[in-house]
């Protein structure tokens, strides 16, 4: 087994320790992240009806023209970390549960949340 196949195996197995204790409702969803090598995606998921209420990504044509050449990944994050509560709000949803995905509260992960938050979103 190689050091990706192994990096890929610890990250599924924090992702469903971190999934076992967090649930989405309607009132207050789970916020999920997926972060890939050039990209970031975010959700909010109702759990109990098992559908996506909001998304926001780094590929959405309203988001992308709004990001530049000059932009780095964390400062893309806080873009779509800004733009996932302005829409959570504009469906009033003030709160939600965090779900970092297994991923380190670190780097991209954190200026989104951050950036969420400064917006207006309760995490």
């Amino acid at each position: 087994m190689n050091r990706f196949e192994l990096k890929k195996i610890r990250r599924a197995r924090r992702k469903m320790s971190i999934r076992k204790d967090i649930y989405g409702t309607t009132e207050k969803p789970r916020l999920s992240i997926f972060r890939s090598l050039n990209n970031i995606f975010v959700q909010l998921v109702d759990d109990t009806n098992g559908n996506v209420l909001i998304s926001a990504s780094t590929i959405d044509k309203e988001i992308k023209s709004k990001i530049t050449e000059k932009m780095t990944k964390i400062d893309q994050s806080k873009l779509i970390g800004k733009v996932i509560a302005e829409r959570a709000i504009a469906k009033n949803i003030k709160e939600a549960i965090f779900d970092r995905n297994g991923y380190i509260y670190h780097g991209r992960v954190k200026a989104l949340a951050d950036a969420a938050r400064e917006s207006g979103l309760k995490l």
